[in-house]
């Protein structure tokens, strides 16, 4: 007899921060890799073209949660005033009985942006701050 699991869902995670989890995060844009691919044209060969693999290339990864401290913050405007401290940040994904079933690290980010959702006195809404992460790769640990 086969048994078929449910796919994992996606709001049950949390971000570490060099394994220090800094807050709740609704957000985590970005988690990807991709392979890129050089074209080959054999001479007398016209049925296809030959695919080669050639580098990984990783992506900036975003995290968004609601304004809370200024981790965050500090963090990136110590970049900004060129002090580039690197981290490892952690993704963590839980299943429904909150048991670790998968970890993303993303190897050595530093954040190159942030910014906060807009300011409106006519909407009641949690304010949200974004960091992109620059980063030396994504690995599964």
């Amino acid at each position: 007899m086969r048994t078929t699991a449910d796919p994992y869902m996606n709001f049950r995670f949390l971000v570490e921060f060099d394994g220090v989890q800094r807050g709740g995060f609704n957000k985590v844009k970005g988690v990807a890799r991709e392979i890129k691919v050089d074209s080959y044209h054999e001479g007398g060969q016209n049925e296809f073209e030959h695919k080669l693999a050639s580098q990984t290339t990783y992506g900036n990864v975003t995290l968004e949660h609601g304004l809370v401290d200024d981790y965050l913050w500090g963090w990136q405007q110590d970049a900004a005033e060129g002090r580039i401290e690197r981290r490892t940040v952690t993704v963590i994904l839980r299943d429904g009985s909150a048991k670790e079933v998968w970890r993303w690290l993303i190897d050595r980010a530093f954040p190159v942006k942030w910014n906060a959702s807009d300011l409106d006195a006519g909407a009641a809404q949690v304010l949200v701050e974004s960091v992109e992460l620059a980063h030396h790769g994504i690995r599964k640990g």
